[in-house]
């Protein structure tokens, strides 16, 4: 019987899971909507009926006397407050809300080194100071912990890329003493632990509700964006990422931490290696401003993508930066316009090529590995045209994804904490 491992994605939309064989050829997938359990999609309680809900699909298609493994991902910077057994206190508060408390963001502004993860407003720190004195409270949990909980009953369990933007130390690996001097009370941060180490075994319960061999290892995640990395296969050193959506994300997997908050720029610890990474406000948004889908298609099949338009564009579609350029008053570059549309369309083509060529730049200049190799993922990847502009920008081998999928990045974690534990 070949053994198999499970990873569960929860998003912002919805629930995925992924079985994965040894070999990581994926043995089946699910999928769910948060929707489908209310119109609430931050409601822990919804999160668990569409964990449930895509996890028993799942397993209706293999065989699960095979499974040993499972690990969840979850959104970075998801926070919820629980009691001692667990249960949620207050309404989560999600990776992209804003703690509006000047005390709080002061408190941290003074005391967090500049290149914590746990300045700003959205930060975890910043919500977990936040829950802090709810009556009742035990621990302040990531989003991935508090669905792995409900596996293995541990609520008191964390790993390093969630709880890096919540302050913890990656490179010294604990909670740092400046944390407890922002009034933070410590003892309700989890324990922290790496990516893919077991952190239990499945309660009965779970066993019994699953269907599922009690021996099954709960191992611990990490956040969606690692998660979407790793299901790429990227493994090298020099490995990068390149997410084509409505904004355009470049990752690279280095042998040293990177860390540059004025772009956005922290480092998730993968095994021996890091991930840096930074995202742009140019891609795929800016062009549907100028063009619906069915029309980039059309204008797609008449683009040369050997020759140059000449046009320097840089595509926003509103004021400001982010990354590689860190400029909140940058504005959009698109003229002068050509008369045709498919060399407009081109351009833009170009112009966002550029920006993830300098993107990579902008990494390797902050100590980064040279580019060796890009995977593509994204809405994006799937235009040819786009595609050969941006293999001429970059001047690198260009790799396919072995999925796009957050649970197959998470489902390799369960292989490594399967195979460490012996268990495959």
């Amino acid at each position: 019987m070949m053994p198999l491992v499970i990873g569960i994605d929860i998003g912002t939309s919805g629930a995925r899971a992924v079985a994965m064989r040894p070999d990581f050829s994926i043995a089946g997938h699910s999928a769910v909507p948060l929707d489908r359990f209310g119109r609430d999609g931050r409601a822990p309680t919804a999160w668990w009926q569409a964990v449930k809900a895509v996890l028993t699909e799942l397993l209706s298609g293999i065989d699960r006397t095979a499974v040993r493994a499972i690990a969840v991902d979850g959104t970075s910077g998801t926070l919820l407050p629980v009691d001692a057994a667990g249960r949620p206190l207050a309404e989560p508060l999600m990776y992209n809300d804003k703690v509006d408390d000047d005390d709080i963001l002061a408190a941290i502004a003074r005391t967090a080194p500049a290149a914590s993860a746990a300045h700003g407003a959205t930060s975890g720190l910043a919500k977990a100071l936040r829950f802090q004195h709810l009556p009742g409270i035990a621990m302040v949990l990531h989003q991935a912990d508090w669905i792995a909980g409900n596996f293995s009953g541990r609520f008191d369990v964390s790993d390093e890329n969630n709880a890096l933007k919540t302050g913890y130390d990656v490179e010294a690996s604990r909670w740092p003493e400046w944390i407890a001097a922002t009034g933070m009370r410590v003892e309700l941060l989890p324990c922290v632990v790496e990516p893919g180490e077991v952190t239990g075994a499945l309660t009965d319960a779970a066993a019994e509700l699953f269907g599922l061999p009690r021996d099954v290892a709960v191992v611990a995640g990490t956040t969606d964006g690692c998660a979407s990395f790793l299901a790429t296969g990227a493994t090298a050193i020099g490995d990068g990422v390149t997410a084509l959506g409505s904004s355009l994300t470049i990752k690279i997997l280095s042998d040293r931490p990177i860390s540059a908050p004025r772009f956005g720029i922290y480092s998730h610890r993968l095994g021996n290696a890091w991930l840096a990474g930074g995202a742009s406000n140019s891609g795929g948004k800016v062009l549907a401003q100028y063009f619906p889908l069915a029309r980039i298609i059309e204008l797609s099949a008449k683009i040369d993508p050997e020759t140059d338009t000449g046009l320097d564009y840089y595509p926003l579609p509103a004021i400001g930066e982010r990354f590689p350029i860190a400029d909140p008053a940058l504005p959009p570059r698109l003229a002068p316009r050509p008369a045709d549309d498919a060399d407009y369309l081109k351009a833009m083509f170009e112009g966002i090529a550029g920006i993830e060529a300098l993107g990579f730049g902008r990494l390797a200049e902050l100590g980064a590995p040279a580019l060796i190799s890009v995977r593509s993922v994204g809405g994006g990847a799937a235009n040819p045209a786009w595609t050969a502009i941006r293999r001429r920008r970059l001047g690198v081998d260009f790799l396919p994804a072995l999925s796009d999928e957050a649970a197959a990045g998470t489902a390799r974690l369960a292989l490594m904490g399967a195979s460490r534990a012996g268990l495959l």
